[in-house]
């Protein structure tokens, strides 16, 4: 049982929508297998202005829809992040998750942009506030780290450096940047793109992930050519192993003008940093022309986190 009030809860009749950010890893460092089958991590997340909104419904059972850019690939049961936030939230409070959880999708499904990590954080905000829990900010650290590595970040949003298997958060200074996101055909699965990683990696030693000084401080300064001469991802030749048609990506943003391109996260959605709105509208246009991927989304950073919205 939650000791989050030390009053009975006064449930919302009406519907509560919550905006949750995408993320980009601006250096994902990744340390050896563990014995438990994750990897430490030194994971400088930063979000971005590319939304999800999840709104939570009263309702006479747990059930999940959704609508947006490849909805058709989002589960609909309750291995959705959004559907097991609202049923842990439900367990620790000795509550039934009666809830009804629509996303609106707009981030990259299965994109390495922690979409359904996203989800889950602010399905789980969403119910607090509908079932009227004002669950502390820790609780809920707590279930978003229950929930997987990347749903605490989604909760808390703005920069940070995630430490552990990510789930263990630092709030770091950053600067405003512009990005391009060029989203592929089809996804990567997490896990298997991990697996590649400790393919690749057979027979080296893999150092302990430390976070770059010098990318922190390019991050905090706003410099986008510092920043760019400083962001690395671990896991992206793993995902170019898997999906090697995203180095033409890659290749194709850079000749477009990009400071800096790389996998986000587990991929296979690519990254590229740009100087301003004006670089950004121009690598968008080259990335469509040039038929290396389904789309392009541009964003700043950084973004807040999951959000409640006002009724209307």
């Amino acid at each position: 049982m939650s000791t989050s009030t030390s009053t009975s809860p006064s449930p919302r009749t009406t519907p509560v929508t919550v905006r949750v950010p995408a993320k980009v890893n601006v250096q994902l460092a990744v340390g050896a297998a563990r014995p438990d089958g994750f990897h430490d991590l030194a994971n400088v997340f930063l979000a971005v202005s590319l939304f999800d909104e999840v709104t939570a419904t009263p309702a006479d059972a747990l059930t999940v829809t959704c609508e947006g850019p490849d909805a058709d690939k989002v589960p609909l049961d309750r291995t959705n992040l959004a559907a097991r936030a609202a049923e842990i939230l439900a367990a620790r409070n000795g509550l039934a998750p009666l809830v009804h959880l629509h996303i609106a999708k707009n981030i990259p499904v299965a994109g390495g942009m922690a979409g359904g990590s996203a989800d889950g954080a602010a399905a789980l905000l969403a119910c607090d506030a509908l079932w009227g829990l004002d669950t502390p900010r820790e609780e809920l650290l707590d279930i978003c780290a229950e929930l997987g590595s990347d749903v605490p970040f989604s909760l808390v949003g703005g920069a940070a450096l995630g430490t552990g298997r990510g789930e263990v958060l630092t709030p770091v200074p950053a600067g405003s940047f512009h990005w391009v996101f060029a989203v592929a055909d089809g996804g990567l699965s997490t896990p298997a793109v991990f697996r590649e990683f400790d393919r690749l990696a057979e027979g080296t030693r893999i150092p302990e992930p430390q976070a770059s000084p010098a990318l922190l401080a390019a991050l905090a300064s706003g410099d986008p050519e510092a920043l760019a001469a400083t962001v690395a991802n671990d896991l992206q030749p793993a995902a170019l192993s898997l999906r090697p048609s995203l180095a033409a990506t890659l290749d194709a943003g850079l000749g477009a003008g990009a400071l800096a391109a790389l996998v986000s996260g587990s991929g296979p959605t690519t990254a590229f940093l740009v100087a301003d709105e004006e670089a950004a509208a121009k690598a968008a246009a080259a990335l469509e022309a040039s038929g290396t991927c389904r789309a392009t989304r541009i964003a700043s950073s950084p973004a807040p986190g999951a959000m409640l919205l006002p009724t209307s």
